[in-house]
């Protein structure tokens, strides 16, 4: 390695380098080129200290850098200088260091330093003791100069012997106190390149002492320095011996209990990241505090994970969970069949059902979505069931011009099914041009009259209105194929296959790199499982699994194998108002434009 500058040989610069470079093919994408799977005894670690004048990092202030490179116990490299930091020496430093003005004279400036520096930290791992602060200074000196910072993967041995020496062993986790208690053969004395030294055979110390929290690689020990809860760390062994394929975990309680179910395309990765400072989730701490084992269910890609996650959580209802949980308690709008049908709210359509809106995640949103139809067509509004035969007395809705009074026998049924019940059935199954414009225009006119809250209301509605139709059209294009088989490129090659009947997941694999994906979806089909379809635009699952099909099968890369049937959706249907939508949804002001898509 060459010295730092021309000026190099008139201070004590020290470089040794007796390392060979690994390539670049490790880089991984955050670019400390480390693998956090590395052992620990094959990893190299570059242990630096910094001399400052002791003020905050703002790009200069170092007045000398030491590092020395290692792995395996062995010295592979060492780096040392003094360095020039531009303003005068503050005298406790010089008293605390021993390193005066006149020493830093002739010292190349940090920005010549720099690169040699870099270099020298390349494809390691940065140790430091109380590393924020000379990763702080270091940061802010390539940031000054217009270096890039390398990223590197940083373990911080202060942390480190905080998790593993208790404050019997030593009352605190000083340099010097640690440097005694592991008996290092270079004692810190306020040098950098002493100091590093000496943090080598701390470092070397205290991996020593991982073995016993069954840490044993580079990522575990960075991960094992952070601050974890006592109860991450007692119960970290439940992330052993997890396959790292893709498919769902779940965190399961002394009597078997399914407390949690998570999905990931890599389940030990996933389950392991539970027991590090990342996760810092209350609900997930006392989830933890109860689990005894975790269960893996392997599959064959992401999507079957994803839809296996949702059956599970909707049949065993995990207390830790908290979306998908309920698919039970989703609702319905539906039109009634009578002689003057009404709005209703139900759990579940009936097979006789024809005219319905859904479903909806909630009675509120459903109740939006009414009343923006009652806002738009003229569908009355009481419960009674009326006969047309007999009359009752109308309400208050009549009286005011907002009902046809179908109590007084003032609209024929037939009149009654052509202005307000044929409006709705439109509305949700094809074209819903006919209550949108009606909304759109009550939002003109209260607009224009200054009522911006009430004019903010009906938006409202129209926006329930508008996302149950859209969801629902989307939904029913898909689950009325009988059978359609898909495939997507895996990331190892080959191709991930899917075959969904009636919205529903019922066969999942992968077929190998280089062979034809069609015996294998032959394969899937023969072992898939029979789906009878009930009711409705969601006959055969969820709406929430259904929607997880149609995210996967909408991706560009997704390519369709053979359908029974075509998939389609009506051409002037509620998708054509996915603009005004998005408008309405993020609409600041209570005016909208009446233009559609």
């Amino acid at each position: 390695m060459t010295g730092v500058s021309d000026r190099a040989a008139s201070v004590p610069l020290v470089t040794r380098a007796e390392y060979v470079q690994e390539s670049l093919a490790g880089l991984d994408p955050a670019g400390s080129g480390v693998d956090p799977a590395l052992p620990l005894y094959a990893t190299t670690f570059v242990v630096v200290d910094l001399e400052t004048t002791g003020g905050a990092p703002d790009g200069g202030g170092i007045t000398e850098i030491g590092a020395v490179k290692v792995r395996g116990g062995e010295e592979l490299g060492v780096l040392a200088t003094l360095v020039n930091p531009g303003v005068p020496i503050p005298p406790f430093i010089t008293v605390l260091t021993g390193i005066t003005q006149a020493m830093l004279l002739p010292a190349p400036p940090i920005e010549q330093v720099l690169p040699s520096f870099l270099e020298f930290v390349t494809d390691a791992v940065l140790v430091a003791h109380n590393a924020p602060y000379d990763v702080g200074f270091l940061k802010a000196a390539c940031a000054k100069h217009g270096y890039r910072w390398p990223n590197p993967r940083v373990l911080d041995t202060a942390a480190l012997a905080r998790r593993v020496l208790t404050r019997d062993e030593v009352p605190n986790r000083k340099l010097g106190t640690l440097a005694a208690y592991f008996r290092t053969a270079t004692q810190p004395s306020h040098r950098a390149l002493d100091d590093a030294k000496a943090t080598v055979d701390v470092l070397h110390g205290l991996i020593g002492r991982l073995g016993g929290h069954r840490v044993d690689t580079v990522g575990e020990a960075i991960e094992f320095a952070r601050a974890v809860t006592p109860t991450q760390r007692r119960k970290r062994h439940l992330a052993d011996g997890l396959p790292k394929v893709p498919g769902v975990y779940i965190f399961r309680a002394a009597d078997d209990r399914p407390l949690y179910v998570g999905t990931s395309g890599d389940i030990a990765t996933r389950v392991r990241s539970y027991f590090t400072a990342a996760e810092k989730r209350a609900r997930i701490s006392e989830m933890l505090a109860a689990a005894e084992r975790v269960e893996a269910v392997e599959c064959a890609h992401s999507l079957e994970a994803e839809v296996r996650e949702l059956r599970l959580i909707a049949a065993h209802a995990p207390p830790y969970n908290r979306r998908s949980k309920y698919p039970e308690r989703q609702v319905w709008l539906k039109l009634t069949d009578e002689a003057y049908p009404r709005l209703s709210i139900v759990r579940a359509l009936a097979p006789t059902d024809t005219a319905y809106l859904g479903p909806f995640r909630s009675r509120q949103a459903a109740e939006l979505a009414a009343a923006g139809f009652h806002d738009a067509v003229p569908l009355r509004q009481c419960t009674h069931r009326l006969s047309r035969r007999t009359t009752m007395p109308a309400c208050a809705l009549a009286e005011l011009g907002r009902c046809p009074a179908p109590c007084e026998h003032k609209i024929t049924p037939e009149e009654y099914d052509d202005r307000a019940a044929t409006p709705f059935r439109t509305a949700t199954s094809d074209d819903p041009a006919v209550v949108v414009d009606a909304l759109l225009a009550r939002i003109e006119v209260l607009s224009a009259a200054e009522r911006y809250e009430e004019a903010a209301v009906v938006r409202g509605r129209l926006v329930a209105v508008l996302r149950a139709a859209v969801r629902m059209q989307r939904l029913a294009a898909l689950t009325g194929i009988a059978e359609l088989a898909a495939a997507r490129p895996a990331a190892r090659g080959g191709w991930e296959l899917a075959l969904i009947r009636h919205g529903r997941l019922a066969g999942a694999g992968v077929s190998p790199p280089g062979v034809h994906p069609r015996p294998t979806i032959a394969a899937i089909r023969a072992t898939a499982e029979t789906v009878l379809p009930g009711h409705g635009p969601v006959p055969a699952a969820t709406a929430e699994e259904t929607e997880r099909i149609l995210s996967w099968l909408e991706r560009p890369e997704t390519r369709l194998v053979e359908a029974t049937d075509g998939w389609a959706s009506p051409v002037a249907g509620a998708g054509r108002f996915r603009d005004l939508l998005t408008k309405a949804e993020n609409g600041g002001s209570a005016k909208l434009s009446t233009e559609r898509s």
